[in-house]
């Protein structure tokens, strides 16, 4: 057979030369970073009066700004960079993931958000302490927190391992410029910065991606040789439908797992809910939520087929095999050089575009920070009364704290092999009990405070033993990895010669004193799943004893679309839950709520399910 040898293929070091070669690429990406600085400093100009217009804007934005806000704010470099690497080592089930985003939108703007339009809040967990006291507000607080500053990390390391793939610069120096950057325009923009910034850093993400990909599925030999290549070698998996919770990926475990992990983002998430309430009318939120499911449907279906290019680019000569790349998220940045290298400032555009995936998410994230720790912990917690004037410069110092913190984080999460699968399991192990939480509150008016507690608590613990576990386990070399998550096949029978001058790795045989348990086998996109559930089921078990009187809740509390959840059913089942529900809150009593929660807050065992309309 006639050899192939592919004389295209540059190595590592080549390709890092070429982009250090060319000035153009430095522009471009100096000029993203200097566009998204200015925005903030074009809104401290202008001022902000408040706190109120530091974190939401005067609810005054539109919906435009914010529909790009939310597709940037979580489909950031972990998308771009996650994606197309999924695709490349095990196949396209992941693609299914996308069915579940009209389930998690419906959910998001027609179950959850029209109980926090109807109160006057800052903070998502706000509601928590209206519908269960102070306790279960601090606990979800405290897991928000955790969540977005391990996420936030994991953000910024990814685009900056790209960075250093193409550019050799140092990858402490990248992630530390990132910080440095959303640090700036967010304490001195506010919310009205953070917003516009996502809006034009979503649109570079969108361009980046297709110039290269047009680009790679030329130079792959057009669509047909795409999926050829793809379905030969057995990538082209769609239908999956094993029920085994331990398979990575199945069509179950994406549109089930996935709704559950992403309607704990776009559900009840303080960094989307933020965004849900700086609009003037609930109808602009609905409106630019359902949108969303066009834009990060569009953003994961291009991020998959860049995968698909990517493959069909290297069928023949695999990076990782030959240790051009030490990591599969490290794939698409040595593909983007390989393919654009060649022409001046592209690859700053890529690298600009994966880097304003990580800003935007970074920049909501310590927005949302500041203010969940402002009114969660230093008002409500602390009793601290602050006015308006300190207060934002509180919010604003506070942004500094949590970018520093962010940023020292990053050094724990090196080791971490998988960006999207890291990502969506903080989502779930961290995510998935605090959705619980307001799946209790807003669902099952029977639920009382010691319910609440005791399943969001309890889901913690067992979510973070199963994740953390499968981590251990996997470190340990105890994972199944070939059974569960297999990889497919790879080939280096063309590589040139300049590529094969590599040593081969040592397999590490499994630790003898690891004690590995199938628990730690689940997939990772069944934790959110899990979690919700395992807190809803304690929940209610541990309020049945002593449940909460549906009568005297307030119904503002619950879901105003929950007898419609039932207009399926059957009638005889149907018309006992209508009538339940049609007894929500009909004693409620305004001035013995006020009086409860005056006499509660003395002692700190404030009730705030019970507060004067007015007050919401």
């Amino acid at each position: 057979m006639e050899e192939k040898v592919r004389s295209d293929l540059l190595t590592k070091d080549e390709l890092i030369e070429k982009f250090k070669g060319a000035p153009a690429n430095y522009v471009v990406f100096a000029g993203m970073l200097m566009v998204s600085a200015a925005v903030g400093i074009y809104f401290w100009r202008r001022g902000q009066k408040n706190t109120e217009e530091f974190l939401m804007a005067s609810r005054s934005m539109g919906t435009l700004p914010m529909t790009f806000s939310l597709i940037a704010s979580f489909m950031s470099a972990i998308t771009l960079l996650g994606t197309p690497a999924e695709m490349y080592v095990s196949g396209t089930q992941y693609i299914a993931l996308v069915l579940s985003y009209p389930l998690v939108m419906g959910a998001a703007a027609h179950l959850y958000l029209p109980v926090f339009s109807g109160i006057k809040i800052t903070t998502s967990y706000e509601y928590l302490e209206y519908r269960f006291g102070k306790s279960v507000r601090l606990l979800s607080s405290s897991c928000f927190i955790l969540q977005m500053l391990v996420y936030m990390s994991i953000v910024v390391y990814a685009p900056a391992l790209a960075l250093a793939q193409v550019t050799g610069l140092d990858v402490d120096l990248a992630c530390a410029v990132i910080f440095v950057v959303c640090i700036f325009y967010t304490s001195i923009g506010g919310i009205k910065a953070v917003m516009w910034t996502d809006t034009f850093q979503a649109l570079c993400m969108f361009g980046s991606y297709i110039a290269i990909i047009i680009k790679g599925n030329y130079d792959a030999g057009g669509a047909n040789v795409v999926f050829d290549r793809n379905y030969q070698s057995g990538r082209v998996e769609l239908f999956n439908f094993e029920p085994d919770l331990r398979r990575r990926h199945t069509v179950w475990g994406l549109v089930i797992g996935g709704y559950f992990t992403w309607v704990s983002v776009y559900g009840i998430n303080q960094t989307q809910v933020q965004r849900y309430l700086t609009v003037k009318k609930t109808s602009q939120a609905v409106k630019a939520i359902w949108l969303n499911v066009v834009g990060i449907g569009s953003l994961l279906l291009i991020c998959a087929y860049g995968g698909l290019v990517m493959y069909a680019f290297y069928f023949d000569c695999d990076p990782v095999t030959t240790q051009q790349v030490s990591k599969k998220d490290q794939l698409f940045p040595l593909f983007v050089m390989q393919v654009m290298g060649d022409y001046p400032g592209v690859p700053g555009l890529f690298v600009a575009g994966v880097f304003s995936g990580a800003l935007s998410t970074v920049s909501s994230g310590l927005n949302s920070l500041a203010a969940v720790c402002l009114r969660d912990f230093i008002e409500s917690a602390c009793g601290v009364k602050l006015t308006d004037a300190k207060a934002t410069l509180v919010t604003k110092g506070l942004g500094v704290i949590f970018g520093v913190i962010g940023y020292a984080l990053i050094f724990l999460v090196k080791s971490i092999d998988g960006v999207l699968e890291a990502a969506l399991g903080i989502f779930g192990i961290v995510g998935g009990p605090v959705l619980g939480a307001f799946t209790l509150g807003m669902f099952f008016p029977f639920v009382n405070t010691l319910g609440a507690f005791v399943g969001t608590l309890s889901s913690l613990i067992f979510t973070m033993w199963m994740g953390f576990g499968q981590t251990a386990s996997v470190l340990a070399k105890h994972y199944d990895a070939p059974r569960w998550s297999p990889k497919m096949p790879t080939s280096i029978e063309n590589c040139p010669a300049s590529w094969l001058n590599y040593n081969a790795t040592t397999p590490v045989p499994p630790s003898a004193t690891f004690n590995h348990l199938p628990l730690y086998e689940v997939s990772y996109m069944w934790f959110s799943a899990i979690a919700c559930m395992w807190c809803v089921v304690v929940g209610v078990l541990v309020s049945l004893p002593r449940p909460q009187d549906k009568r005297t809740v307030d119904r503002r509390l619950i879901c105003p679309n929950l007898n419609k959840l039932f207009c399926w059913w059957p009638r005889p089942l149907r018309s006992p839950l209508e009538e339940y529900c049609r007894d929500i809150g009909a004693d409620f009593d305004e001035k013995m709520a006020e009086r409860y929660r005056r006499d509660a807050s003395a002692d700190g065992q404030i009730n705030l399910a019970y507060q004067k309309k007015e007050e919401f």
